[in-house]
Order: C-alpha cells, then structure tokens, then sequence
C-alpha cells in the first residue's frame, strides 16, 4: 500500500508516494542483512573507512536532493535543511576520522609469558529508528558509526519523512555493498517487530520517552544493546549580562531552530528577577518579528509544524498554561493561511512557574516559556526539577555562578554563554528521561555502542 507524504505548509499538496514494507519481508531484510555484514566485517578497517567516505561524498553530491526531500515532508526552511544535510556530513567526516584510532588497550598480565589485551568486533546487525524532524542527520548518527565499525544497519524513518532515508538507501545500494543498508517504512507496528527480532544486534532510537520504552522493553527479549535519545525540557538560566540583546539572540535561535521541534531546543528561560521585564519584552519584540512561511520561500525564517498533531498539541499546550495563569506576550495561536498550512505564531509566555505543565513537560514546538527567580540555589531547583537531561544553558559573567551551574546542572550538554547546539565532534548525550544506554550517536563513545569488547589471554604454545 502506497504512503502519500503531504506538505505540512499546504496539506492537500502531495510531495511523495512510497511503497510500506510488508511485515512478511523483515525476516528476508534481517537475513540479508546479516549475509551481507559477513563480507563487510572481514574487510580491513582502513579499507570500509574508504567506502564509507565514498558514500558521504555520494551523500553530499545529492544535498539539494535530500534538503528539498525534508523540507517539503516536514516543513523546516530550506537553509535550515541544507543546514541539517551540511551538519550531517560534517559529523559523519568526523566520525570516519575517529574511526581509525586505537581500538583496544595492553594489559599487564599476572601470569608469567602471557600478553594481555582487549580488542573490538563489529556487533552486527543495527536497527536505526528515526524521528520526523531531523529526517537524515540522525539517520546519518546511526548509519555512520554502524558502517564504520563493521556492521550492517536497517533504518526506519518516521512516517511523517521517508525521503531522506529511502535517498540513503538508494545511493547505499551504488556505492556499497547490496543490502548492507535497507530502509524499511511503515508505522509503529513495524518498528516494534524489527525492534523484537531476534537477528537485530544493536537498537539506536530516538524518538519520544513512551516509544523509548517500548523499544528496550522489546530489545530486552533478546538482549540486543540499547542507545535511546529521548525528549528534552531544556532550560536556558540568565543570570546576568554586560549586553542582552546578543544573549536573547542567542536563546531566539537555540528556542525557535525547527520551528522549536528540536530536541535540544531551549524550552523555559529561567531569568534573575531583576531582567524579567526587559528579557520578556525583548524576547517578545524578537518572536513578533518572525512571519512563519512556507519552507520553500524567499527568506524562510520558521516554517509550520509538521503535521495537524502537533499543531493540536501545541495549541493545547498554550490554552492549558493561559488557564492555569501563564501570560501570552507573544503569538499564542494558529496562523490562518489559504493553503491551511500548519502554521503557529513563536509564542512567549511570561508568568509561568515551576509547577505549571508547560514549564515540565515538552511541548516540541515554539513557545518559549520565562520563570523568574531570586537566587542561584532557585534557579537551579528549577533547571533541574524536571524529568528530562538533555541541554541546558548558562549566561552569566560571574566565575562562581558558572562553576556552579557546570558542577550541578543535570543535563548531558551543558552549555555556558553559548546556544544549545552540538558540535559535530562532540558527544550527543543525555541523563535522567533523556537516554538509556552508551551513546549511540556522533562522539567517541559510538565505538562502544556499536561493536562487542573481548579481552585475550595470549600465551606461547604449552
């Protein structure tokens, strides 16, 4: 059965047909997948190095392709697209680099004549499960990695965006070995049955925390290794500044990137009292100055949510924090356009507290919620006292405030006088409801993830 892909910025525009993955073809797409990453582990590191960075090049050659591909399916920009597909390629150059330094270690041993040491295979076959809103740089944090290291990979896009992955798999097959990446697209139901298979070695998810779960309580039936990257409920604390207008500059472009459908997306501005008036009109001066538009328009800046559902959820998100007393300094309602396009005006809400539901859980869209407080001890409390553990972000000039928040902020990238935005290098991490598991994304801890530990005992013959 066909999938038809609507344009979230004019629903009744169809921009793509796909065929769904029958259920009854996984067992093949494993088998093959397994066969083919035989011959692929046994060929020198080196060497897959090589043929990996040939299909980045492949990759890169198809940009336009793939950041058009995204931009029609889920709406984001244009620039903000090619953007995604620039930053993907630059993680991937970086993690084929890394991927030629030292695997193992020497060991002294206790036994006379024996020579200790521990080495790394390849684990297998990977399942990447992907979200709608970075539809091929996170594809590309799983798919990368798994190939370097000697592994096949699977991959299931969203099925709101299967173009970047179905492109990935169509130049995989020209410039790689056949079947040692496939795309497979359909909805939960399938994910959850590759997620169960017993020939799945590893499982990358990123997605919500309740899909999460639901991943590795299926991965435990048959022990595959685990990376999920989950939600956020990112806090940007603003102490103090010598000048605010390049810090809410900052904190407009870490909140409203993607239309704030970003994971690492600022959320709340945890503010000193003494800035709140000035950061809450600043910040609504900004939002009003941003016209959503289509992707593909002149001068794009934010695009429409990507689909009806999220526009509903957000939307509820706001009514529900104006009654229970939040303020809309900002936007605060869906945008009315002849196409019907998905489009919600960048929303402030100012006069929000800890304990309001837009100020703990995510809302994956652009609101933008301030919470005043008097201390440093306060501001932390509220930065922390949230499920998620995913990004947060300091301004402030004084040395003790910062070495406060760096020792005490509950998040996996910490972020001090700078934006919520990895580097390509860089370890993607999260703690608390934001993860599980060893990194299975760009940073030297992907090696762990995607290949198995053995330690060797080695002695001269008896």
């Amino acid at each position: 059965m066909p999938i038809e892909i609507r344009n979230p910025a004019a629903p009744d525009q169809i921009v793509a047909k796909f065929e769904e993955t029958s259920m009854d073809s996984l067992d093949d797409c494993v088998a093959r997948a397994r066969q083919a990453q035989v011959g692929w582990a046994a060929m020198p590191q080196p060497e897959r190095g090589a043929l990996v960075a040939r299909y980045v090049d492949a990759l890169e050659a198809r940009a336009e392709d793939i950041a058009m591909s995204i931009t029609k399916e889920m709406g984001k920009p244009l620039a903000e697209a090619r953007g995604e597909v620039g930053k993907a390629v630059g993680e991937a150059r970086a993690c084929i680099g890394r991927a030629n330094a030292p695997i193992g270690e020497v060991f002294p041993s206790q036994i006379p004549g024996t020579v200790a040491y521990s080495t790394r295979r390849p684990r297998g076959v990977a399942l990447g499960i992907n979200p709608w809103n970075f539809p091929f740089s996170t594809p590309m944090r799983k798919a990368i990695p798994a190939l370097v290291y000697g592994n096949a990979i699977i991959l299931k896009p969203a099925s709101l965006t299967p173009g970047a992955i179905a492109l990935m798999a169509e130049i995989a097959d020209k410039v790689l070995p056949a079947d040692l990446v496939q795309a497979v697209i359909g909805g939960g139901a399938l994910g959850q049955a590759l997620a169960e298979h017993t020939g799945i070695d590893a499982i990358s998810f990123t997605g919500s925390v309740e899909i999460g779960k639901r991943v590795a309580m299926a991965a435990a039936g048959h022990l595959a290794e685990v990376s999920l990257e989950l939600g956020g409920k990112n806090p940007a604390v603003l102490h103090d500044a010598t000048d605010l207008d390049p810090v809410l500059d900052q904190i407009m472009a870490s909140a409203f990137a993607v239309c704030g459908q970003r994971c690492t997306a600022v959320s709340r501005v945890i503010v000193n009292r003494t800035l709140e008036a000035e950061v809450v009109a600043g910040l609504a001066e900004r939002a009003e100055a941003i016209q959503p538009m289509d992707g593909t328009a002149d001068g794009a800046k934010i695009g429409p949510l990507a689909s009806l559902q999220q526009l509903q959820d957000v939307d509820g998100f706001v009514s529900r924090a104006r009654a229970a007393g939040a303020t809309v300094s900002a936007g605060g309602e869906k945008l009315k356009t002849e196409t019907g396009g998905y489009f919600y005006a960048p929303t402030i809400l100012s006069d929000v507290t800890p304990n309001m539901e837009v100020a703990r859980d995510e809302v994956f869209g652009p609101v933008l919620s301030v919470i005043a407080y008097d201390t440093v001890d306060e501001a932390l409390n509220i930065a922390n006292d949230v499920a998620f553990g995913l990004s947060s972000c300091l301004y402030s000039e004084r040395t003790d405030v910062v070495e406060r928040f760096v020792a005490e902020s509950e998040s996996g990238m910490i972020h001090v006088n700078a934006g919520s935005f990895p580097e390509n290098h860089l370890p993607f991490v999260g703690v608390k409801d934001s993860a599980m598991g060893v990194g299975g994304s760009n940073g030297p801890s992907t090696i762990q993830f995607y290949t198995t530990e053995h330690t060797v005992y080695r002695r001269a013959a008896v």
